[in-house]
């Protein structure tokens, strides 16, 4: 097995021994997910033709993602900062790119899980559709995770301790999970929250996913917005981490 994957099974293990984390990844989707499709006639129109449970089974995978990029990457990247861990794996000749790359692996990883543990609850509980176009919903997922996990990079380059990251990846989580479209559909939305919405980057991750789970013809431009978001949040967190 090569160092860097040593180091990624030496962190699944330390993901899996996370609660905070575990349940925002696989709890937390699940339940509100359920909640939700629960509250809605089958018909309604707000959800543009699509069945409450297909829509929300699409962009619940986003909130997956978000889950684990804002929430449990930031809190244990920087624990590793605060503790002078990452100072330890540099005197030790450790390259910085396998630390981090570790830490892409598990999160793509636990981000799949995640979502797979979704379809199947979806697909056996509520007979949800699958995607009608997989391969482009695949790659939207791979855009979309990595692009969320330099945002979470960035936050736990700026943010000076572990409690500091976490309250800012929940402050940052919410309002995106409202306001992405995981919450209220965009139709039922005021003109203000829909401005305020496309602001947050989980609205182009919940758009991407979503058009072609739903047979729509997707936007080209929610994805270049990703791939934008990646490579700066990408090319920042890299400085940042640099100067640690």
């Amino acid at each position: 097995m090569t160092f860097l994957g040593k180091l990624t099974w030496v962190e699944l293990k330390l993901f899996a021994r996370e609660p905070f984390a575990l349940v925002f990844t696989f709890a937390f989707p699940l339940v509100v997910l359920v909640s939700l499709v629960g509250s809605f006639e089958p018909d309604d129109v707000a959800f543009g033709g699509a069945t409450p449970t297909d829509y929300y089974l699409a962009s619940y995978v986003g909130v997956v993602i978000a889950a684990v990029a804002l929430i449990a990457l930031p809190v244990h990247v920087a624990a590793y900062r605060e503790r002078g861990i990452l100072r330890r794996f540099r005197a030790s000749s450790v390259p910085g790119w396998s630390v981090f790359g570790a830490q892409v692996a598990v999160g793509l990883l636990m981000a799949a899980l995640g979502s797979v543990l979704l379809v199947l609850v979806g697909r056996v509980v509520y007979d949800a559709a699958l995607p009608e176009a997989p391969g482009r919903v695949v790659a939207a997922f791979l855009v979309s995770t990595l692009s969320l996990l330099a945002v979470g990079f960035l936050l736990a380059s700026l943010a000076p301790n572990a409690r500091a990251a976490q309250a800012i990846g929940m402050i940052l989580f919410f309002p995106m999970w409202l306001f992405s479209g995981a919450g209220p559909p965009p139709s039922v939305m005021s003109a203000g929250m829909r401005q305020l919405s496309d602001l947050m980057p989980l609205t182009y991750v919940v758009r991407a996913l979503q058009d072609p789970w739903l047979g729509r013809n997707p936007d080209a431009t929610d994805l270049l917005l990703l791939v934008v978001i990646l490579g700066g949040a990408g090319v920042l967190s890299v400085r940042l981490f640099r100067s640690v």
